[in-house]
């Protein structure tokens, strides 16, 4: 239907109301449906069901996280513009030159057109003087069958003289003639030589001498330049091209004066390309191509503004896809150090027997895990800020501390800031052809203003005197010829040179704000993915202390196997270095003024010294621990006591209770 067409193809800007009100309902279906397939019981009620709120609510949090993908119209406006007025420009310029040719035109053929109908009033009064026009004829008729100065030609070539036509005939007369004089030029002057020899000879006695002196006079070559001027007779002859016709039309008219005589004028513009072709349809024309062609680009432009509406629907998809990975896979972005989680190590801190806490946790589990109260960007975070959301997102720590990602379907993703590439490569390059375009057309306006100044003016007369009947004739023929006239034009072409806009510091921010607030969004959507786990927790609160709980637990035996593994690793060693003293420890030992720069480090965790850190109780060992991995060691340094730790045999831990997992 009409109106449907209507609202399909309508702006952003038309049917407000209605669009919001048909994308609500749309997406609220949508979310029923969702809610439909992934929950048991379809027919609950909205209120009750916590997937489709959950999903409509992580719609926003997903498109901050996105961060959209903007239009900037401002340059590519700007350019349609300017090329606009190129296409302005050129259609004024020919509409311009096709009437600067007409009006040449009629100037140039106004005398021509005045005699001819001054010739028309005059045709009756001819009548009576036809007589003593065929006789003045007569001797026209001679001189042009005349074949005097080029010689009497064969009876074969007469022949065939007399098929050419008149014009033809008269150009091959008057090219002979030509060369008929260029050679009785050569000829004489190569007599000429030939008398200055014979002079010259007479002139010098002496033998030898006087044909050395006299050779130049032997140059008779140089005669033959003339025959150069025969290219002057083959192209330049000055014979009107309408000789013959008008002789032949002519001939023929006075031939039957005594008959009759009857003169009519036609007017013709067809010798004129593109006169007869009017501005306004010209102008039209071009106004319509131009407007075929921006229909269909905005046509392919509102195409593309309905498929980038459409995208509003990964939004949802995505809210839905990052709903069903955080009920089904427990790992998934499972690394938050939430309220309940402070809950749970509080609480096992305060039980009987003090069991094993997580808080504060150690240096090298901190760029495994989240906390939420935290306004910088943390390290588990920077993965997020460069990679683009996908079903599933892993954010590895040091040594493996945080989850991945064991989504079989989790496949590597794009660079969201590499992402925001392409537009800005594509808002540069517009800027930078709508700047080029600018700084072109700029130059064509200033450089390229033409003032056209037409001016005409001519004044015929011929007087013929006598009052013979022969002047009475010239006087009502060639009288018409007395002709005056005088035209002065001026235009120029600044109606047609482009008016082309340049676009100011404003409009190229304006243009490049949305791709700003795009990086920027790609920058802050840490913040947007805290607030979809957010949202998440808040509509599945039981979910949420399972997977906080499996985290806790999770990060409970990743400590146990760290703390294990890096007792290990000082044991061993200790046994390689006994009896061995490293020069740093020396000096630390032996140079109490040296201790200010030599700075020891946690043996375990590798942090700085601080007032807090725990050195070892015996004398001998320099060894230094931070206080949260003295309590992880048992309070007992294993770098001088190696031999209490007993753990290289085996796999138990000595004097160490079991791993008691939170409840």
């Amino acid at each position: 239907p009409a109106f449907c067409l209507r609202f399909l193809w309508s702006q952003p800007t038309q049917f407000g109301p209605t669009k919001f009100l048909l994308g609500a309902g749309i997406g609220g279906l949508l979310a029923l449906g969702e809610s439909g397939v992934q929950t048991p019981r379809p027919t609950a009620p909205w209120g009750r069901i916590p997937g489709p709120r959950s999903d409509g609510a992580l719609a926003p949090g997903a498109e901050l996280g996105e961060g959209g993908h903007p239009w900037c119209s401002g340059p590519v406006a700007n350019t349609w513009h300017n090329l606009g007025e190129v296409i302005r420009s050129i259609s004024c310029s020919v509409e311009l030159q096709i009437e600067h040719a007409k009006r040449a035109w009629k100037v140039s053929t106004a005398p021509l057109r005045k005699v001819l109908r001054d010739m028309v009033r005059s045709g009756k009064t001819l009548s009576t003087e036809t007589q003593s026009v065929s006789r003045a004829f007569t001797g026209l008729n001679e001189q042009v069958a005349s074949r005097a100065g080029y010689g009497i030609r064969p009876a074969g070539e007469a022949q065939s003289q007399r098929r050419l036509s008149t014009q033809k005939l008269y150009e091959m007369k008057t090219k002979l003639r030509c060369k008929y004089v260029i050679n009785k030029a050569m000829e004489r002057c190569q007599d000429w030589f030939d008398s200055k020899y014979r002079a010259c000879l007479g002139r010098i006695a002496v033998p030898l001498i006087s044909h050395l002196l006299c050779l130049p006079m032997k140059f008779k070559f140089l005669c033959h330049i003339a025959r150069v001027m025969h290219i002057w007779c083959r192209d330049k002859m000055p014979v009107d091209r309408n000789f013959g016709q008008t002789y032949d039309r002519v001939n023929g008219s006075v031939g039957s004066l005594n008959r009759d005589f009857s003169a009519g004028l036609q007017e013709r513009q067809d010798a004129l390309v593109g006169a007869n072709l009017s501005h306004a349809h010209l102008a039209e024309e071009v106004s319509e191509y131009v407007a075929q062609r921006s229909a269909r680009l905005g046509s392919a432009i509102s195409v593309l503004r309905v498929l980038l509406s459409c995208t509003f629907v990964f939004i949802f998809i995505s809210a839905f896809s990052y709903t069903n990975s955080y009920n089904q896979d427990i790992r998934f972005d499972n690394l938050y150090v939430t309220t309940y989680f402070r809950q749970i190590d509080a609480r096992r801190q305060q039980q009987v027997g003090a069991k094993r806490t997580l808080l504060p946790l150690r240096r090298a589990e901190l760029p495994g895990v989240i906390f939420p109260g935290r306004l910088m960007v943390q390290p588990a975070e920077t993965k997020s800020v460069v990679s683009e959301r996908g079903a599933a997102r892993g954010r590895p720590g040091l040594l493996g501390l945080a989850s991945s990602c064991h989504d079989p379907h989790c496949l590597p993703q794009m660079m969201e800031l590499l992402g925001c590439l392409p537009p800005l490569l594509f808002l540069a390059l517009a800027c930078g052809l709508d700047q080029l375009l600018y700084a072109m057309f700029s130059i064509i306006r200033h450089h390229s203003f033409v003032e056209y100044s037409f001016r005409s003016s001519h004044h015929l007369e011929v007087k013929v005197g006598g009052s013979s009947m022969l002047a009475r004739l010239l006087r009502s023929t060639v009288g018409a010829l007395n002709t005056s006239s005088q035209m002065v034009m001026e235009s120029t072409n600044l109606q047609c040179l482009p008016e082309p806009h340049g676009m100011t510091r404003r409009e190229y921010l304006v243009g490049s704000l949305p791709l700003g607030i795009l990086v920027l969004l790609c920058l802050m959507q840490v913040y947007a993915f805290r607030l979809r786990r957010a949202i998440a927790a808040f509509y599945f609160p039981k979910r949420e202390k399972k997977r906080v709980l499996f985290l806790y637990n999770k990060m409970l035996r990743q400590r146990l196997a760290f703390i294990a593994l890096q007792r290990k690793r000082i044991v061993r060693r200790a046994r390689r270095r006994q009896g061995l003293t490293p020069l740093a420890e020396r000096c630390y030992r032996w140079c109490p003024f040296l201790r200010r720069f030599l700075r020891r480090r946690c043996m375990l965790c590798g942090l700085p010294e601080t007032r807090r850190s725990q050195a070892c109780p015996a004398p001998a060992c320099c060894t230094v621990y931070c206080q949260p991995c003295w309590g992880d060691l048992g309070q007992v340094c294993f770098a001088c006591s190696p031999g209490e730790g007993g753990l290289l045999s085996g796999d138990s831990e000595s004097g160490e209770e079991p791993a008691a997992y939170a409840d």
